[in-house]
This record gives C-alpha cells, sequence and structure tokens, in this order.
C-alpha cells in the first residue's frame, strides 16, 4: 500500500507500539481536562451519581447506593467505586469537589481513546490506528462526556478495550495479526469491568458483534478459543461477590429497580421524557463526532465497499447490530451509541489511507461545515440569552476553533496534498473549540447555576452547617435538584414552605422558591418563628425549563425580629 495520510502525517511509524495509543491518550487528556476543572456540577445524573458516592464515603457502605434515604437502583457499583477512590486520593467528601468525582470519567475517556487505537492498528497499521485514536479522543461526544462524573465515558474505555481485544483475536484467527497471550484476558477483563459499570451493555455489543461475524463468515471456530470457561468464571468472580451482596443488603429490591424500573421502563417506552423515534442517534452522529465529522461519508462509504477486508468487516459487525438495537429503544440520549464510536472511528482512519471518491469528499465537508455550524451556533445563542459578561467572547473564541477545526478537515478532505497539517489542525483546533465552550463559556452561565449561586451564597452569610457554627441541615423549600444535595450536604432537606419554617423556628437556615413564600411566611407566623433574608439567588431550573428564585433566611431569635 502507497504511504497514506496518516503515515505522513505521523512521520515514519511514529504511531508503532505504544506511541499511537499514547498519543491518543494525550488527546482524549486534553480535550476532557479543562471542563473537568471548570465545569459546574451538572443535573441530574452526575449529581446523583456524585451525591451516592458521597454517601458511600461518609457511611462506609461500599454495597447499597442511595441517594439520601432512597435506595439508587438503576445501575451497578463500578463508577462508585472508582468515584470514591478518587476523591479518598485527591480530595475528601467534606470538600465536594465535583472535579474529583469526574477523574474516573477523564481516565476512562482516555484509555477509550488509546484502545481504539491499538485495535485499528492492528488491522490498519500503527499510523491508521493511532488516527482513529486521535478522532475518537477528540470527538464532541467523548470529550463532554469524559468530563462529566457518570457511567458512560468509562463504559466506553471498558467496551472499547474489550472490542479492540476481540478485534485482535480475531485478526489474528485470520493471520493478519498476532493477539498475544494475554488479549483473551483483557477480553474477558473489560467485560467484566463494563458490566460492572452499567450491566448488560458491554456483553450485548460483543454477542451481538460474534453473532454477525459468524453469520457473515460462516464459520465461528475461532471463538471457542476466547477461553468461555475461565473467561467467565472471571466475570462471576469480579461482579459475584457484589452481586450477591447487593441481593442480600436490598432483599433482591436491587434487582427489581434496576431491571424493572430502569431497564425495562427504557426498552418500553421513551423514559423520562427522553423517547424518541428511531434515526436520532444517526442524526446526531455528525455533531458528535466533531471535529471528525468530514470523514464519517468516506468512512461509511468504505465500510460498504470494503466489507470483505477483515478490518472493515470486524468494525461494521460491532458497529451496525448494536447501533439498530439503540435505534430501536424509544428512549435515546445521546451518548448511549457512545460504545460504538470507535468502530467508526475505525472506518474514518482507514478511509484517509486510500483514495476518497468525489461524492464522499463533497458530502463530508458539506456535513462537517454544517456540524460545525451548528455547535458554533448553539454556543453563541446559549451566550446571548443567558450569558454573563465574558460569556460572549467565550463563545466567539470556541465558534472561530471550531470553524478553524472544519476548514482544516474541507482541507483534509477536499485537498489531500495539505492532509499532514490539515489533520493535526483539524484535530487541535477541534480540542480547543471543545475547551473554549466547557471551560469557558460553560461556567459563565450564571443563570444556569443556581444550585452553586446557591450554596456559593449559604458560604458567604456564614450559614454552611458543615463548619459547626449553626444546626443543620439546611431546609430547602420548592427546589429540589440533585446538584443542590451534593453542594450543601447528604442532610439537607426536601420539601415544601412549611418544612423550611420548623426549620427557621429550630434555628436552621433555609432556601425557599418564591412560589412556596406565602406557605412559609404563614408557617413562620403560625410557629412565632422569626427570619431574616441573607441572600437572593435567579437563575433558571435548565431541568425543568423553568424560570426560579430563590431566597435564603437565617433563623432569629425572637427578640431580634425586624
Amino acid at each position: 500500500m502507497a504511504e497514506s495520510p496518516t503515515d505522513r502525517f505521523l512521520g515514519g511509524g511514529w504511531g508503532g507500539g505504544w506511541r499511537g495509543p499514547l498519543l491518543a491518550a494525550v488527546v482524549a487528556f486534553l480535550a476532557v481536562l479543562p471542563g473537568l476543572i471548570a465545569f459546574p456540577v451538572m443535573d441530574r445524573d452526575e449529581a446523583r451519581f456524585a451525591q451516592a458516592t458521597a454517601q458511600m464515603l461518609e457511611t462506609g457502605d461500599f454495597v447499597s447506593i442511595n441517594f439520601q434515604d432512597g435506595p439508587r437502583s438503576k445501575k451497578p457499583v463500578g463508577i462508585h467505586w472508582l468515584q470514591a477512590l478518587s476523591v479518598g486520593t485527591l480530595s475528601s467528601v467534606e470538600a465536594r469537589r465535583i472535579w474529583a468525582y469526574r477523574v474516573p470519567s477523564l481516565v476512562g475517556a482516555m484509555l477509550a481513546a488509546a484502545a481504539c487505537a491499538w485495535g485499528a492498528a492492528a488491522f490498519f497499521g500503527p499510523t491508521g490506528g493511532a488516527t482513529a485514536g486521535a478522532l475518537l479522543g477528540s470527538s464532541l461526544i467523548l470529550s463532554t462526556e469524559g468530563f462529566l462524573a457518570t457511567t458512560d465515558a468509562a463504559l466506553c474505555g471498558a467496551v472499547t478495550l474489550m472490542m479492540a481485544a476481540l478485534g485482535r483475536i480475531y485478526a489474528a484467527s485470520r493471520d493478519e495479526a498476532i493477539a498475544r497471550t494475554g488479549t483473551r484476558a483483557v477480553f474477558w477483563a473489560a467485560m467484566a469491568v463494563s458490566i460492572l459499570l452499567k450491566g448488560p451493555i458491554g456483553p450485548m455489543v460483543a454477542l451481538l458483534a460474534l453473532v454477525a461475524l459468524w453469520a457473515w463468515d460462516r464459520k465461528a471456530a475461532w471463538m471457542a478459543s476466547l477461553g468461555w470457561t475461565w473467561g467467565i468464571a472471571l466475570i462471576l468472580l469480579v461482579v459475584g461477590p457484589w452481586a450477591w451482596a447487593i441481593t442480600v443488603t436490598t432483599d433482591g429490591g436491587f434487582w427489581t429497580g434496576a431491571v424493572m424500573g430502569d431497564m425495562i421502563s427504557k426498552i418500553t417506552s421513551g423514559q423520562e421524557s427522553h423517547g424518541a423515534p428511531p434515526g436520532l442517534h444517526a442524526l446526531l452522529t455528525p455533531l458528535l463526532l466533531l471535529p471528525g465529522a468530514v470523514l464519517l461519508p468516506a468512512g461509511l462509504v468504505l465500510g460498504w465497499k470494503l466489507r470483505a477486508e477483515t478490518g472493515v468487516r470486524f468494525a461494521l459487525c460491532w458497529l451496525l447490530p448494536a447501533w439498530v438495537v439503540f435505534e430501536l429503544t424509544p428512549t435515546k440520549l445521546p451518548h448511549y451509541t457512545l460504545p460504538l464510536y470507535a468502530a467508526l472511528a475505525w472506518l474514518m482512519a482507514a478511509a484517509l489511507q486510500r483514495p476518497i471518491g468525489r461524492i464522499s469528499r463533497i458530502v463530508g465537508a458539506g456535513l462537517g461545515s454544517l456540524a460545525a455550524a451548528v455547535l458554533a451556533g448553539a454556543g453563541i445563542a446559549v451566550a446571548v440569552i443567558d450569558g454573563g459578561p465574558s460569556s460572549l467572547g467565550w463563545a466567539i473564541a470556541g465558534a472561530i476553533c471550531v470553524a478553524a477545526a472544519a476548514a482544516a478537515g474541507v482541507v483534509l478532505i477536499l485537498f489531500r496534498r495539505s492532509s499532514i497539517v490539515a489533520l493535526g489542525a483539524m484535530i487541535g483546533f477541534g480540542v480547543l473549540g471543545h475547551d473554549a465552550l466547557a471551560a469557558g463559556l460553560g461556567p459563565s452561565l450564571q443563570p444556569l447555576w443556581v444550585s452553586n449561586r446557591v450554596a456559593a451564597a449559604v458560604k458567604r452569610a456564614g450559614l454552611d452547617p458543615r463548619n459547626g457554627v449553626i444546626p443543620g441541615p439546611i431546609s430547602v423549600a420548592g427546589y429540589g435538584e440533585p446538584s443542590i444535595v451534593f453542594l450543601l450536604g447528604t442532610r439537607t432537606e426536601l420539601g415544601a414552605g412549611e418544612m423550611a419554617a420548623a426549620a427557621i423556628s429550630e434555628g436552621r437556615p433555609a432556601v425557599v422558591e418564591r412560589h412556596e413564600l406565602a406557605e412559609f411566611q404563614e408557617a413562620l407566623k403560625a410557629q412565632e418563628a422569626h427570619a431574616a433574608l441573607a441572600g437572593e439567588v435567579k437563575g433558571l431550573d435548565y431541568s425543568k425549563g423553568k424560570p426560579v428564585d430563590l431566597f435564603l433566611y437565617r433563623s432569629l431569635e425572637s427578640g431580634d425580629a425586624r
């Protein structure tokens, strides 16, 4: 094969050995880290995950998963163990620093990019593998999920490693690569970790790919060498102790909630208003692949034309069956298909190693430009609507970087002579654009970060019960987002105005939303309690799409009332 653009980009075998996966991991690190540090805690999933982990650290119970007094029977325990390790090592549960809870997601994103490069190298060479990993590491979806304290980036890392190992075993069965002794162990260990992170998703992706390969190749002898007996035993060894403990602890209630309350409801209906018709994931893909969206048409065309090639076939069997399942599932969120994006990156990187047809180049240039325009326009619109003094500047900086990445992508896809610089510029400007939007624009959107501003107001007023000066917990009436619990503490009361008045009568602070003020004031009179205003926060509860106006009150002795 003639020297490819990826060969020239990385330069003479630079992507060989560990260098390609390392490059991909560094790209992911640079794309994720600024947002991880700067972006405020998100409602609702991130705050729920982080709060459940905080309660594990507070109670020392690392089996049960709880949000305040209620069980959180949705996902297995894996991400909470990783977060607990991160917080215990890098911070403290009392500090409630959300970045410490996000570190496992950063590691997961880096692992996904590195594993993508490692697996692709078996089929497309070291430089093709490194390019695939860099495309995944810089993608909007992975670099965003990588700074959120949820399961999805870590799951992507585990599944991508699992499938990369399986791909290498498949390539070895066709004498196209060497699968070392530990590759099978990597496959099963990664699957076990994926189960601890998000239950059946990892095994589903692997089994669908194996069935598709069997149906396509009409042979499956190589699958017998995967080590099913000891592999399943390894999974049971990793997952079994916690599964048994949570069954005993909850008397089976966890599985009822996780299977019937969460998984089945997602399969049968649009859970929590996240329902959408088939095709939504495909529609969002160009945006979520930025800055690499210009290569998507070429990658898909290559997948069809060269489907007989081992690496392309494996990528398609990884991608298509699971993608169909996600499209047919009524509940849809953009990150659901993230464990499949490495397969897309393989196809896109492979497309760079061959001549790209005129139609694919034109469609790719248009698609990448359109997706970049949507992202840049959305950033500017949000800055104008909800931004502070610096928001528009950050939005424009992000838009310029995104536009530069799109321009570099157009040069890459249309004028292949400039591919060395263009590929690097596309990925580099894409990372800078994401960083500007995530670490610059995001935190500047003050109306959206209601809980953070309330927590700051509580500290300014000297009303944080955790400092031991005043009694707690704080009572919050009319506003119940999980982030307020994470930031103010596990014992934070959520309820109505009468409850907040009771807190004041006991000498505790209270936060009251405007719609609860009348009930709060009537209850104060009935209890002969007195409160003084200590702060006010106006903003938007973006989870509900409703404006909120929160008042912070301190308790006054009857004789001090004014």
